[in-house]
């Protein structure tokens, strides 16, 4: 009769090697799993070991998954939520700690209303703050480390290490009675600079010596919208967020194509100890709930989308029936 084997996976050795490869290096892992670099690498050792597997490459500029390693993220990620769930259910002591998870403006209304209910109907112990900015400022807050989770477009920033969430469909927007004169510079409903939109919008129109100006300018996805609809200017939407008072422009109106965007998942630079398990949880079920299909959900649409509330602001959740405030 065959010896069963008695090896048994440390879930605290799942925990560090997600962190390894998130955060790309092991000394980044070490400071945000609060451990010594030595501690990192050891037990990294152990799990290969145990596993009889290698799982990263190192490299000069740090570490990357084997597809060994690929495929033990993915189920890892997914057995410590279910051990963190059902460890919740039983002891009655759930997650908590606090997660300040960034969410670009474009989207922030389906991502909350979509998300955060469901996560903290599960953990209400967890204070989650939302942020919403532009996908530029997003990146600088994590690379300050003001932000534990972000959910990100990729670009116009250099940020990297983002998992691949969904594709975008930037498309330039106007009224629907709008009439463009070729000969004249174009109207433009912009975000900030350090908006992805408006990046590839800007872009595309010097690359093809298309004159441009500036009539609106704001942070709020929905005034911006509300001007592209009101015929003071065109700008650059997702698709899904055309109106019935709006219509999708291109080249027959003599503008460029524009580059998609990809949205990407940002684990924080510096993460609590405590707060870990929480920051987990939530990043899986954004995963659970957005890769590959984006926040849009197909039977709830009619042809459009209701525009987002105002951005900009930031919202405190302390527990799934608690009231929005700014902070």
């Amino acid at each position: 009769m065959a010896e069963v084997s008695s090896a048994a996976l440390d879930l605290e050795l799942l925990r560090t090697f997600i962190s390894v490869v998130q955060q790309g290096t092991l000394g980044a892992a070490a400071v945000q799993r609060n451990r010594t670099l030595s501690a990192i690498s050891m037990q990294i050792k152990r799990l290969e070991e145990v596993l009889d597997t290698r799982l990263l490459i190192r490299g000069a500029r740090g570490v990357v998954p084997t597809p060994a390693g690929e495929g033990l993220l993915r189920e890892a990620r997914e057995l410590l939520r279910q051990h963190d769930n059902l460890l919740a259910r039983f002891t009655g002591r759930g997650l908590s700690g606090k997660v300040r998870f960034g969410l670009p403006e474009d989207y922030a209304s389906e991502l909350v209303g979509q998300i955060l209910p469901e996560f903290l109907a599960s953990h209400p112990d967890v204070l989650i703050e939302a942020v919403t900015a532009t996908s530029g400022e997003l990146a600088e807050q994590l690379k300050r480390g003001e932000l534990a989770l972000a959910v990100a477009l990729d670009q116009p920033h250099d940020l990297k290490g983002g998992e691949p969430l969904w594709k975008t469909a930037p498309v330039w927007a106007g009224a629907r009675e709008l009439r463009l004169d070729e000969s004249q510079p174009l109207a433009l409903a912009l975000h900030p600079p350090n908006c992805p939109y408006r990046a590839i919008g800007v872009a595309a129109l010097e690359a093809v010596g298309r004159p441009w100006y500036p009539v609106f300018t704001c942070t709020s996805i929905n005034a911006l919208e509300t001007a592209i609809a009101a015929g003071l200017a065109i700008g650059v939407l997702d698709r899904q967020r055309l109106t019935p008072a709006m219509r999708e422009l291109g080249e027959t109106e003599g503008l460029p194509p524009l580059q998609p965007c990809e949205a990407q998942l940002h684990f924080g630079k510096r993460i609590p100890r405590g707060s870990r398990p929480a920051v987990d949880a939530l990043a899986a079920l954004v995963r659970e709930r957005l890769l590959q299909r984006g926040p849009w959900r197909a039977p709830e649409r009619s042809g459009w989308i209701v525009p987002g509330e105002n951005s900009g602001t930031h919202h405190r959740y302390k527990n799934a029936t608690a009231g929005e405030g700014k902070s």
